[in-house]
């Protein structure tokens, strides 16, 4: 009841998130020529040098042409959704959800043929990306997948069923602010810009990395440990795997010979380098669902914490937007919302094993979309977050202990589940470049990625290190991995491969949405003007209209049928023409339960009429998440 309330008063103190209007944008941190820092609401990020800088990978100016071996600014892809709401205007609405913590427009768009119903009337799906603003691959999974629908309506038979029977909502850009200062700087963040104090030291935003180099892109740097005092802290050694010497291996502080940094300097003079930069909120530890406070905010000391969980659940408006766009439509049972990277299918439950708090039949839902990601995408994990993804390596890579389950709070799919009932994913898209296992240790992981690099990439994606004169450290290296175009996501090359892969999955997963059918519905007459009006209908789609998680929170009501008649005709009524006298309730509607895939269910009515004559009336399915249908029959003679 309480997170009932919370989520209730949030409602109503949010402004309308159905807003269509644009307004003229301000003059954004990365429009600004003039500034030499990131600056946000008039608050200066750091010291850090903003450095605007234009990456080869990016289109930052659209064009006649969409094509996806380029990544895309937000502003690109927010011009697609508008131009597609003028080129199929009966097929797309676009609208505004929200604004960011900047102020920017966070846009969403409905797909569906608006001529055989609203979209609330529709069993629907819903593909978001961008929430974490340095995950752009997720982002251009969901531009990709609305080109594709569109596309190929009217062309590929199902695509064409999919769009006139059901509804996709499509988020491109869930976090504008993060993803723009990504594809805009050398700079990056975790989630939103929102200011914060990382190391909890009282300042905001005041160690960030720096681009010492120039180059417009943060990389590492590496020491090699002189000092008593250095050798003590030292955690990396080279990877003897690679006799190059470029790869380093992480290993127990004071067993290592080098020191690695991301690139910068101390500026807050603590010791630490570069860990407390711009923002640093997550929006994927912020839903409701399992909510633990950030560092710090366990009083006890003992109890559970969460790295960026926010003030309290949903404080940020990113994740509000969502989850507050849930809740006032109800009628979606499918969900992905994406990130990078590992790559895998990931889903609930986040702080158990999945037999331990899902229920069988779901869990069955589950696994089956498990396989059939794994079937489509080629990832090679599909699971839970708290079990599968923290095991997926038997061991841990630094200490060589077993890996064990860990928990994540106040996560995506946790909200999505136990909280609204869905089938709700979080896939992560992208390998780091690992593609083959050269070792055959049965690992995917950086020597993999260094060495695909060097075979397929033209070796692109890692920096040859370099002798640099650091303003603290002295004598360093710097190199290693691209942070964005590799390590993060891949280079532009391989996009289309990664996304197309994963927007078919969704595409699948939208097809296997609940829907609503009628058999038939029969009139028949009885003696003395009494008639008895039979429907039937089956759910023709693959999942059920309620999870059994749904039917407990109440999220979905059960499936009903009535009879719609227009009420000056009814008995109670002056001049009344008809009486319904089954059902006996009170507002006549027959309560059916949920209705499983291939399950066929029937509603009766018996209607008296008490005069000759005929009358029209509307026999109704309502389902919450298998849609609505209607059919108008004639009554009488």
């Amino acid at each position: 009841m309480k997170k009932v309330l919370l989520l209730l008063s949030l409602l109503l103190s949010t402004a309308t998130f159905a807003q269509k209007s644009y307004y003229p944008d301000p003059k954004w941190p990365e429009q600004d020529t003039a500034t030499k820092f990131y600056t946000v609401k008039g608050e200066r990020h750091g010291i850090s040098f903003f450095k605007k800088h234009h990456f080869k990978d990016v289109q930052y100016t659209p064009t006649e042409t969409l094509k996806f071996d380029v990544y895309h600014s937000p502003d690109v892809m927010y011009h697609w959704c508008r131009r597609w709401a003028e080129q199929y205007p009966d097929l797309v609405e676009v609208y505004e959800v929200a604004k960011s913590y900047e102020g920017r427009p966070i846009l969403q768009m409905t797909l569906t043929n608006k001529k055989t119903g609203k979209h609330t009337d529709k069993p629907a799906a819903y593909f978001e990306g961008g929430r974490h603003g340095g995950e752009i691959t997720s982002s251009e999974a969901v531009l990709w997948l609305a080109q594709h629908l569109l596309s190929n309506y009217g062309k590929d038979a199902a695509i064409t069923q999919l769009i006139d029977t059901k509804t996709i909502y499509l988020r491109p850009e869930n976090n504008p602010d993060g993803s723009t200062m990504y594809l805009f700087s050398a700079q990056r963040n975790r989630s939103t810009v929102r200011p914060r104090d990382d190391d909890r030291d009282g300042l905001l935003d005041e160690d960030p990395e720096e681009d010492l180099d120039g180059d417009g892109v943060i990389y590492q740097i590496r020491k090699k440990a002189v000092t008593l005092a250095e050798k003590e802290k030292a955690d990396h050694v080279l990877d003897p795997r690679d006799p190059s010497g470029r790869l380093m291996k992480r290993v127990l502080e004071g067993k290592g010979e080098w020191l690695v940094y991301t690139e910068g300097i101390d500026n807050d003079n603590d010791g630490k380098y570069n860990e407390d930069g711009i923002g640093g909120l997550d929006n994927h530890r912020n839903y409701p669902e399992n909510w633990r406070p950030d560092q710090g905010g366990d009083f006890t000391g003992r109890g559970y914490t969460q790295q960026g969980a926010g003030a309290y659940p949903l404080s940020e408006i990113e994740t509000r937007s969502t989850a507050l766009w849930f809740l006032g439509h109800p009628h979606i049972s499918v969900v992905n919302s994406m990130d990078t990277r590992v790559p895998m299918h990931l889903r609930p439950p986040s702080t158990s094993k999945s037999e331990e708090s899902m229920f069988p039949a779901d869990l069955a839902i589950y696994r089956r979309m498990d396989s059939l990601g794994t079937k489509l995408t080629g990832y090679p994990w599909a699971g839970d977050v708290y079990d599968v993804y923290a095991t997926r390596y038997k061991t841990d890579r630094v200490t060589g202990d077993p890996a064990k389950p860990q928990p994540l709070f106040g996560h995506g799919p946790d909200f999505g589940y136990f909280y609204y009932g869905s089938v709700w994913y979080g896939d992560e898209l992208w390998n780091g470049g690992a593609m083959k296992d050269y070792d055959k240790d049965g690992i995917y992981d950086d020597y993999d990625g260094l060495r695909w690099d060097d075979e397929a990439n033209k070796s692109q994606g890692f920096k040859p290190w370099a002798k640099l004169t650091h303003p603290v450290l002295g004598e360093v290296e710097i190199g290693g991995f691209h942070p964005k175009f590799f390590a993060q996501n891949g280079p532009a090359w391989q996009l289309e491969n990664w996304i197309s892969k994963q927007s078919l999955f969704n595409v699948e997963m939208a097809k296997q949405l609940p829907q609503i059918t009628l058999k038939d519905v029969n009139v028949k007459p009885l003696a003395n003007r009494e008639y008895e009006i039979k429907v039937r209908w089956t759910n023709t789609g693959k999942l059920p209209t309620a999870l059994e998680q749904a039917k407990r929170i109440k999220i979905v009501q059960e499936d009903r049928a009535l009879l719609d008649i227009d009420k000056k005709l009814l008995s109670g009524f002056e001049n009344a023409k008809a009486v319904i006298t089954l059902p006996t309730l009170y507002d006549k509607t027959v309560y059916a339960g949920y209705t499983a895939p291939n399950e066929q269910k029937e509603a009766v009515f018996r209607i008296k009429l008490n005069q000759a004559g005929s009358i029209k009336a509307k026999v109704k399915v309502l389902s919450t998440r298998g849609g609505v249908v209607e059919k108008e029959v004639t009554i009488g003679e």
